[in-house]
């Protein structure tokens, strides 16, 4: 023990009496274990941490026809179904959902509530205990019963209107007027729905669909589940086919972290190889500086030896300042991973992870973190240790200089280390090129509308406007409310047309062509003024006016890729359309009686992005949204300047129709609305990392070389005093320099190219990350070409100051 302690208390005087190399190492690896621990820490949030519930990896959904681009679609059964549906063997729990908003009032404005009504299970089916209070219970929805009073608070809800006052328990809040009995606050990761409340839901015997979610008995196995379940499904579409979609593909049950790996995993995958790149890169550092301090201290050493000391002893003395540069900079590293946890949390897209998932620098992530810390100092440090407990006692003591430290074999050493980091920090810089071109590339597509200055509210439909009549001169009436405001210059209504993404997917039949199950368009219901608004040019035809708006006559505008696709010879105009998904309209959706028959085509216009960011526009077709009214519509406002600013004005407009009209709670801008689509977030999220982790990357090689071209112009000095001595020019001398620099950084060079191109083409099958041309590789060739010069130009051209009368001298 106390050798242990002398041998701590040796390190840190040495590392006291070398602070530029001390704070060079811990630096090193600070960067690269911060990087590590916040990503490591996003990994464990996401992959192997995401949900508070029991048993998380038996729970499923439902969806007829799997995962796709814009999701899932989860099914939805009658409360009869479901009780059908429980008694299948595979399912060990199950509990029925239904997502409604409701109104709180209180304040100058009504505020919009996420409700989810459960049945009485469903707490027990997730396994979560309350925070405070109780969760719901079987007692309080009994079949056959009204359901009682009692609402549970989700946590973020009970901050944001209840500054997380613990006596709400036991209180009375009105929702939609009607009074509920506070009995208990979710805990803080249930966020289930992400909604603001939990109510327990009435089940009838009646249609009315819900949503349902399950927990298979372990070891039933997915496919197991789906052979089990799908005769059922078959038939609960025969009894209730309003509750399916037309030609619904097969069951397919969906794990529930299955579909955020789709989304997020390879972006994640590729973080975490960056930064284990960059943690690579930081160590090559400290190893690099362990061998050059370790040489420089060779006669050192060689008076230990002769001394009597073992090789065990000098290699334990080593290791031992390895460990306190390494634990140093691990404990750094994670003081800096909580500010770069936060970072990424930000960029991460909204809704690739689950709400449920913590994200914290917690017990497993400092295990983590320690681990990694531990290894390092011992791998990077038992190599020059190694290498460095047997010195030529003989050699070292005659001379008294550091001759040993120049051998072939040193010099090969630190150009493997150099040529290793110079490889690494080419992949990085090329990846990071290509993920921040990718992204210029997306953020840059042509929209096909202009988004400027226009934002999308949201509004639900109140039940007391029931019918068709009513509905449309109520959407009417805050339409032209919201359009008097001072500042708005135009407002559409739009059910669910607000692009890049949008509209509902739906077979069509077009008049005078045979039918075909692949003949699909993207349908929106809209208003006339939504064309002017969005600036789409009209190429054909016209648009319906207000008259036919209010009228719900069957009119169609289609757009560019529709024609082209359905009406080749360009005679699109006067044909006619059937909507598919009208005809068994969704619970949601109110249909006019001509909404399922013959819609006339009347217009065309141009293409503009209704499928992401990234894909091909696809055929689409806009009807007047009062041909199919729905229970949540969207205002499209275009103002004179920011439109967010006017939310509150157009909320006090909207509540001066009806007092208890709530807004939607995410009123966006159709720009925010775009850096939510999920591709560009994500490559929002990878071209920011990626650019920052290559830049330290470069650091850290630049870093590197100069320490290793430094050391060697030290340990030469005598010799380039003897050179210029005997007249060697200042050019040779530099020139000797720089080229045991450029073997090594050439090397490096050539490796990271063969590895970019061996990479390049695998990555870009999982991950919109990289780029299949040469420009990032060229332009991260060039930046590198440029650090090298100046990393090993300043020490080279200092060579080149030398005395000859004080090198000569110097030993």
């Amino acid at each position: 023990m106390r050798s242990l302690i002398q041998d701590i208390r040796y390190a840190l005087r040495q590392l006291f009496k070398r602070p530029g190399f001390a704070a060079t190492a811990i630096l090193s690896l600070a960067c690269g274990i911060a990087a590590t621990s916040a990503v490591f820490s996003v990994v464990w949030g996401v992959v192997m941490n995401p949900y508070p519930y029991a048993a998380p990896d038996r729970m499923v959904h439902f969806s007829l026809g799997g995962i796709t681009a814009g999701g899932y679609q989860n099914i939805a059964i009658t409360a009869t179904q479901w009780q059908q549906l429980r008694r299948v063997p595979a399912i060990e729990d199950s509990a029925l959902l239904n997502f409604k908003r409701f109104t709180i009032t209180g304040s100058d404005l009504p505020e919009d509530v996420q409700g989810s009504q459960m049945t009485s299970n469903a707490f027990n089916f997730f396994g979560v205990p309350a925070l405070l209070g109780r969760t719901l219970l079987p007692s309080d929805a009994i079949d056959g019963h009204d359901p009682q009073p009692v609402i549970v608070l989700s946590y973020k809800f009970w901050q944001r209107r209840f500054n997380g006052d613990p006596a709400i328990i036991g209180k009375t809040i009105q929702l939609d007027h009607q009074p509920y009995n506070v009995v208990g606050v979710a805990a803080k990761r249930f966020t289930w729905s992400d909604a603001d409340v939990y109510l327990p839901v009435k089940t009838t015997a009646g249609p009315d669909p819900y949503e349902v979610e399950a927990r298979l008995k372990p070891g039933v196995s997915h496919h197991l589940a789906e052979q089990q379940i799908q005769p059922l499904l078959t038939q609960f579409e025969k009894d209730t086919p309003r509750n399916f979609l037309l030609n619904p593909g097969p069951l397919v049950v969906i794990g529930l972290n299955e579909q955020f790996m789709k989304a997020i995993g390879p972006s994640l995958a590729l973080l975490f190889g960056a930064v284990l790149l960059l943690l690579a890169i930081g160590c090559g550092n400290v190893s690099i500086l362990l061998l050059a301090r370790g040489v420089a201290r060779e006669h050192e050493f060689a008076v230990r030896a002769a001394i009597g000391a073992s090789r065990g002893r000098i290699v334990r003395q080593l290791l031992t300042e390895a460990l306190l540069l390494s634990i140093t900079g691990a404990t750094l590293g994670v003081i800096l991973a909580y500010k770069l946890l936060a970072g990424i949390i930000a960029l991460l897209p909204e809704y690739s992870f689950p709400h449920e998932a913590a994200f914290a620098i917690n017990l497993p992530v400092l295990t983590f973190s320690v681990v990694v810390s531990l290894l390092t100092g011992i791998l990077f440090g038992l190599w020059p240790a190694l290498r460095l407990s047997r010195p030529d006692v003989r050699e070292a003591m005659q001379t008294g200089t550091r001759k040993v430290a120049g051998t072939v074999s040193g010099r090969t050493l630190h150009n493997a280390l150099i040529a290793g980091q110079i490889a690494l920090t080419l992949l990085l810089l090329s990846a990071a090129g290509a993920a921040v071109q990718s992204f210029l590339k997306l953020a840059h597509t042509p929209l096909g509308y202009d988004p400027h200055n226009t934002m999308s509210i949201g509004l639900p439909i109140r039940d007391s406007y029931s019918t068709l009549p009513n509905r449309i001169a109520y959407v009417e009436l805050l339409r032209n409310k919201v359009a008097e405001i001072p500042g708005v210059r135009m407002v559409a209504i739009s059910a669910n047309a607000t692009p890049p993404n949008n509209g509902l997917n739906s077979p069509i039949e077009l008049l005078g062509q045979p039918s075909s199950q692949d003949r699909k368009a993207r349908i929106n219901f809209v208003s006339e003024g939504y064309f002017p608004l969005l600036k789409v040019s009209l190429l054909q035809g016209r648009l319906w006016t207000e008259a036919e708006n209010h009228n719900a006559n069957s009119v169609a505008v289609i757009n560019q890729t529709f024609a082209h696709k359905y009406f080749p010879k360009g005679d699109a105009i006067g044909h006619s359309l059937t909507i598919g998904a009208l005809k068994n309209a969704p619970t949601e959706v109110t249909p006019q009686p001509g909404a399922t028959g013959w819609i006339q085509i009347i217009g065309v216009t141009e293409d503009k992005l209704d499928d992401g960011l990234r894909n091909p526009v696809v055929p689409e077709a806009f009807i007047p949204y009062t041909l199919a009214m729905w229970g949540y519509t969207q205002f499209l406002v275009h103002t004179d300047g920011p439109p967010t600013a006017m939310i509150h004005t157009i909320g006090l407009q909207v509540a001066s129709v009806d007092q208890d009209q709530q807004i939607g709670g995410q009123a966006r801008d159709l720009e925010h609305w775009i850096s939510t689509q999920p591709e560009y977030a994500q490559g929002q999220l990878l071209s920011w990392l990626f650019a920052g982790f290559a830049v330290l990357a470069l650091l850290l090689a630049a870093v590197g070389l100069y320490s290793v071209v430094s050391y060697t112009v030290s340990q030469r000095t005598n010799e380039f005093g003897i050179r210029m001595a005997l007249g060697a020019p200042r050019g040779s001398v530099l020139e000797l320099v720089v080229r045991s620099a450029i073997i090594s950084v050439g090397t490096g060079v050539a490796i990271g190219i063969l590895l970019t191109l061996l990479l390049q083409k695998g990555l870009a099958h999982w991950a919109t990350a990289t780029d299949q041309t040469f420009t990032p590789l060229l332009f991260a060739v060039a930046i590198l070409a440029s650090v090298v010069l100046i990393a090993s130009g300043i020490p080279a051209h200092r060579a080149t100051q030398v005395d000859p009368m004080e090198a000569l001298r110097y030993e």
